[in-house]
């Protein structure tokens, strides 16, 4: 079936779900840089580290004078980080050439496991969502579909040295790709900011890849800046503790716009002309018209979406050979891709809320 909204195929697929869940229960191999040091295999890197290394060691030291940590603790922690091959082979960006698919990507993530996995989620931490909403004013929907999304639940928050996956793109960022080594250089300062503020030896915590951490995969800027110890026990735990994982996603939402009552996005028939489309398209997901500028370019929204007082952007999501699907996206839209800039992303996060949402309150009544 072709889709056109996430809304619309919920309506269509929700009574499938439901009976699902009451009746049971990419990275393409590329050349990376040569680090300065010889790594003969994945399963000898542990063997390999940064320790000798003068560029790393001077950056112990200035990042120690800069934050005030002791410098024999950053240089030695520093020295014991390793070069990770598979880090620098799954940071490169997917082949040109790959074509970008709503319907196979949404059914990634709205599915059963991760359902019914999200409703138990959402069952057992109903008080830190409906405090979260009350503080922050995102809905729990949003906060369950975040956390699905981005671990299935705190199933997969991944099994990387945080320390190692940071100083790897660090110092050793892969050729092929726009050099970010400088941003996860930052990253890797506020690795050790975080260690220091919460008492945890950087060489102990896990993450993604790219450092991510936790059930809602919070970089080490993130956690230093937005994360709250929601559950008032003195520490800041996003490992752990589903009511700081809760309350620090909705203070992130929150801090990035997100507006209390807000519909995330409405249903839309996109303009029939190519040039209103195209105009339409241009801003990409960035709210830049009214509702009267959609209708007067040829967009069809629905009733609720017509009387919307803000503004709006024209999402398109490809589905590979098939046409497009379009959704009209608010402020909130727009909120939900600054957590992962990708507009499938935040569909994603929507429609996998949502149909929990929807089950939940089926069984509830």
């Amino acid at each position: 079936m072709l889709l056109t909204s996430g809304s619309t195929f919920l309506r269509c697929t929700i009574p499938a779900l439901a009976a699902l869940l009451i009746g049971s229960t990419w990275a393409p191999d590329a050349e990376a840089k040569k680090p300065r040091m010889q790594v003969k295999s994945d399963a000898e890197a542990d063997l390999v580290t940064y320790g000798q290394r003068d560029d790393v060691m001077r950056f112990a030291a200035e990042l120690a004078e800069r934050r005030g940590l002791d410098a024999a603790w950053v240089k030695a922690t520093l020295a014991e980080a390793r070069y990770v091959p598979n880090v620098a082979k799954f940071i490169m960006p997917p082949p040109a050439a790959t074509a970008k698919n709503w319907a196979a990507y949404r059914a990634r993530f709205v599915e059963p496991l991760r359902i019914r996995t999200g409703l138990a989620f959402w069952r057992e931490n109903e008080k830190w969502l409906q405090r979260a909403e009350e503080t922050y004013g995102v809905p729990p929907e949003v906060i369950v579909g975040v956390v699905g999304v981005e671990t299935l639940y705190g199933r997969h928050m991944g099994n990387f040295r945080v320390l190692d996956a940071l100083a790897t793109l660090s110092f050793d960022f892969p050729t092929g790709r726009k050099d970010r080594s400088a941003f996860f250089r930052d990253e890797l300062e506020q690795l050790f900011v975080l260690a220091q503020a919460e008492k945890i030896d950087p060489r102990e915590l896990k993450g993604s890849y790219a450092g991510a951490m936790g059930m809602g995969q919070f970089m080490p800027s993130s956690w230093n800046k937005y994360a709250i110890d929601f559950d008032g026990d003195g520490h800041v735990d996003l490992h752990g503790s589903p009511a700081d994982v809760i309350g620090s996603i909705a203070r992130y939402l929150a801090e990035f716009g997100w507006q209390r009552g807000m519909p995330p996005r409405f249903d839309v028939a996109p303009p029939v002309d190519p040039e209103n489309r195209a105009a339409l398209l241009e801003p990409d997901i960035k709210p830049t018209f009214t509702a009267r500028q959609f209708s007067e370019r040829g967009a069809g929204l629905p009733a609720a979406g017509r009387e919307f007082p803000g503004l709006l952007a024209l999402v398109e999501l490809f589905n590979g050979d098939a046409p497009p699907s379009y959704v009209a996206g608010t402020a909130n839209f727009y909120a939900v891709t600054r957590y992962n800039w990708s507009s499938y992303y935040a569909m994603a996060v929507l429609d996998l809320g949502e149909a929990i949402g929807l089950i939940k309150h089926k069984i509830d009544r």
